[in-house]
């Protein structure tokens, strides 16, 4: 599965959830012959920069992004989980 590529990754600067340290995720990715892995921490970008470069030095072509969440109205704490247009 050498054409296999993670998409969905959370690291350590994942709020809530991350657990992947990236230095050891970017160690197993190359590893294991994967050609690029992603970060996709919860609500912030913070590991960005580190993983990328991690990545470059390791030749793994890294994939940026992020998972945010909107709201309609951030002072209601009830709403209704989907976004809806206005």
């Amino acid at each position: 599965m050498k054409d296999f590529v993670h998409l969905h990754v959370h690291t350590e600067y994942s709020l809530l959830d991350g657990l992947a340290r990236i230095e050891k995720l970017i160690k197993i990715t190359k590893e294991r012959g994967w050609k690029a892995v992603a970060i996709t921490d919860h609500g912030n970008m913070f590991g960005t920069i580190k993983m990328y470069e991690e990545c470059i030095k390791a030749g793994i072509k890294p994939i940026i992004g992020c998972e945010f969440y909107i709201c309609h109205d951030h002072l209601n704490k009830r709403g209704s989980i989907a976004y809806r247009l206005p």
